[in-house]
């Protein structure tokens, strides 16, 4: 199993911003001609889940990522507090109900592993119950893999302390990015070698794998998961769909 803490939070020496950002613009062109492509053909489906720490830069990855795909077929949802009307229900149905029909994507930006996450760290569930949601949770990423064609990506964006420390003043030191500070963020922070344990075990757990990313430099970060999502789509092997036509049948 792959250890957070071996895993380096910056890009490695033998790649440079310079031209990562160039095969970035490269992907994701091409990421949204398949994923137009995969509309069309509409026989796959693709999840992206994204989780990290506060300011790891979950919302960057879809809009740079993704900067040249038709929002035709795209969706994104960012979980956050559970309403009212969640809590009711089990902790899996307000993300089952959002997984992707075929031909689409849906990205999670934070997704059904807060619910062994945030609530493990503050202990808001038990450690049996943990252990119950992540089986729950095995169960229905292979049941989206399995039953409907959908392939599941998950991304841990992983941060240092240090860059979020740097990222979080900035909210409180840039007026154009003041609206993006959250004083529960500050008290999250406290909590860092347990939101590592915690992340830690959902790696460890998870029938389908997590690609770790480093994520303090924004321009690796966002070229890593392109070129997952890219390998992903071309895997499908995607092909567009002939004349469909009464009027124009195909001549022979």
């Amino acid at each position: 199993m792959t250890k957070i803490a071996k895993v380096s939070t910056k890009a490695p020496s033998n790649i440079t911003k310079e031209k990562a950002k160039l095969e970035l613009k490269k992907m994701s062109e091409e990421i949204g001609e398949l994923l137009l492509n995969m509309y069309a053909e509409s026989k796959h489906s693709l999840l992206i889940v994204l989780q990290g720490m506060d300011s790891s830069g979950k919302d960057g990855v879809v809009k740079k990522v993704f900067r040249h795909s038709s929002p035709i077929n795209l969706s994104a949802k960012s979980f956050k507090k559970p309403s009212k009307e969640e809590f009711a229900h089990d902790f899996l149905w307000r993300c089952h109900k959002l997984a992707p029909q075929k031909g689409h994507a849906q990205f999670f930006v934070r997704s059904h592993y807060e619910d062994i996450l945030i609530q493990r760290v503050h202990k808001w569930i038990t450690p049996r119950q943990v252990t119950h949601r992540m089986k729950a949770i095995n169960a229905f990423e292979t049941l989206l893999r399995d039953d409907n064609n959908t392939t599941v990506l998950k991304f841990y964006l992983h941060l240092s302390p240090e860059r979020q420390l740097e990222k979080l003043q900035e909210r409180l030191d840039i007026p154009e990015k003041n609206w993006k500070h959250k004083d529960g963020d500050w008290e999250e922070r406290k909590h860092w070698k347990e939101y590592m344990k915690a992340y830690q075990y959902a790696i460890d757990k998870s029938v389908i794998p997590w690609t770790i990313i480093p994520a303090d430099q924004r321009w690796y970060r966002n070229y890593m998961v392109a070129k997952e999502v890219l390998k992903a789509l071309k895997k499908m092997k995607i092909q567009l769909p002939g004349l469909q036509s009464e009027l124009f049948p195909k001549k022979k």
